[in-house]
């Protein structure tokens, strides 16, 4: 573990150097693939020739060739076959998207990401006794949204693939069981996790804030204690990551001792394990230079410029991240923004979506899917929106957490209690990581729509100064700062 956090300090000086050669061998490896030869990487001998080759690739252009892949043909966008798909949301052309995981990029990337992490978390905490217990790893399932997948082929969420697949031997380490950690049901999964978990020592936790605390509230619920130490003794972090920790914190601290508890950001999303936090002190991330990924970012002020790699970014500025990874995505602009703290070596923060998104729970609503249930919810009762924003209502000690959708209506529903249930199916129809998210009312519960009054949100632009040309209210955001403004001048115009 030693030899990765060395291995981590030398990119300061030689990220160049890292960064070409993991594009170099992912280009050789891929030069006989239908990819590959279509875009003559057996020619390609530099970053240049490859930025010159290949556009920037989003996934509605990779998504038939991904299909075919899941179906079994094999040398398409990576060698050989690849039975492994992480499910995601956040496409415009249909309810889910499918993120190939050859075995490369589990060895290569999630799995050295996550050993990294553990290996950085040592290296602050020599003292560390989390190898006396084991992890509470939360994880998801293989449910999906394809009709047929072919034998062999498992499709589901990332954390499913990451326990399926784990080591013997880490499976020692870890509970609950491979069995329960991938039950589809929430509902036959929730008292089973708490079950198993109270009955280990558990020392550390790795998962999503927000779908962790549910569970973590639980555990006290079953076993009457008042924080998690009591229960217990031995808990010392928590490896979290997906969604924003900064409103979940106070929950935590309120459950578990903040003087005996450790928290770890890490970024690993569906396309590949990016970063981690790798000093507590600075609340940025270390982007990780040779783990299977090549990094490119587009400056979020100039959308339409080139893209640059990691050795020309400026800290100070935000950019549009874009990967070629060791699982076939290639010049693939992910859709986060990172903000870049220092180049020498690359230090960043998660600073968004690169469009309008609620993720506060790990449901990636995006705008074409609030857009789509709205469409249906004002078919189904007569209704005429005229314009709208949501938000989330985050979790709080007795209460799950939600959307607030504020619309104003042209022509306002019969029974606005239906239309807000008409809204929360068709969302859960058009994006599978919000009905993952609802089911059985666990982790997020039903969506609260309230009425703006006529004219609230041309009367918001104005006293913004942005009424007028193309500014608009969002449709969606990710914290509560502009709902917040929206609803009290909304109770000011009824009085």
């Amino acid at each position: 573990m030693a030899r990765r956090v060395k291995a981590a300090h030398s990119w300061a000086g030689n990220t160049p150097e890292v960064q070409r050669a993991q594009l170099k061998a992912m280009i050789h490896a891929a030069r006989n693939t239908e990819w590959g030869e279509a875009h003559g990487y057996r020619n390609i001998r530099s970053y240049e020739e490859y930025a010159a080759n290949v556009a920037v690739t989003p996934y509605d252009k990779l998504r038939p060739m991904v299909m075919r892949m899941i179906q079994g043909e094999k040398d398409v966008l990576w060698p050989g076959r690849v039975y492994r798909y992480a499910q995601s949301s956040g496409t415009s052309d249909g309810k889910s998207k499918y993120i190939p995981i050859s075995n490369e990029g589990l060895n290569r990337n999630h799995y050295r990401g996550a050993a990294d992490t553990v290996a950085h978390y040592l290296h602050m905490h020599p003292e560390s006794k989390m190898f006396s217990g084991k992890g509470f790893i939360l994880g998801g399932s293989f449910a999906n949204g394809l009709k047929e997948v072919p034998k062999g082929v498992r499709v589901g969420d990332l954390s499913a693939h990451l326990i399926d697949s784990i080591t013997p031997a880490a499976e020692l380490m870890r509970t609950p069981s491979k069995s329960t950690a991938l039950l589809n049901s929430w509902e036959t999964k929730l008292p089973r996790l708490v079950n198993e978990s109270i009955q280990s020592n558990v020392t550390n936790l790795s998962g999503v804030p927000s779908w962790f605390l549910t569970v973590l509230r639980r555990v006290l619920e079953t076993t009457g204690a008042k924080e998690l130490h009591e229960v217990w003794p031995g808990l010392e972090v928590f490896f979290h990551g997906g969604i924003s920790f900064k409103p979940y914190r106070e929950q935590y601290d309120a459950i578990i001792d903040p003087c005996r508890m450790r928290y770890m950001e890490t970024y690993n999303a569906s396309e590949g394990f990016f970063a981690l936090q790798d000093n507590p002190e600075l609340h940025t991330m270390l982007l990780l230079m040779d783990a299977g990924v090549f990094y490119e970012f587009i400056p979020v002020e100039h959308p339409e410029s080139r893209p640059i790699p990691t050795w020309e970014l400026e800290a100070g500025k935000t950019y549009a991240m874009v990967i070629t990874t060791c699982s076939g995505l290639w010049r693939y602009p992910i859709g986060d923004t990172v903000t870049v703290h220092s180049t020498n070596p690359v230090r960043i923060t998660i600073a968004g979506r690169t469009k309008c998104f609620i993720n506060a729970f790990g449901e990636e609503v995006m705008v074409h899917n609030a857009d789509a249930a709205i469409a249906a919810a004002c078919s189904a009762t007569d209704a005429s929106v005229k314009d709208y924003t949501a938000a989330p209502v985050f979790t709080a000690e007795k209460t799950k957490g939600r959307h607030e959708w504020l619309i104003e209506f042209d022509r306002e529903p019969a029974n606005i209690f239906e239309f807000a249930a008409i809204l929360d199916r068709e969302l859960q129809k058009v994006n599978s990581d919000y009905e993952a998210k609802r089911g059985g009312n666990i982790f997020l519960d039903r969506p609260s729509v309230v009425k703006a009054a006529p004219g609230l949100f041309d009367k918001w632009l104005g006293m913004t100064g942005k009424l007028g040309g193309q500014s608009k209210v969002p449709r969606l955001a990710n914290d509560r700062r502009i709902i917040d403004q929206l609803l009290d001048l909304n109770i000011e115009n009824k009085k």
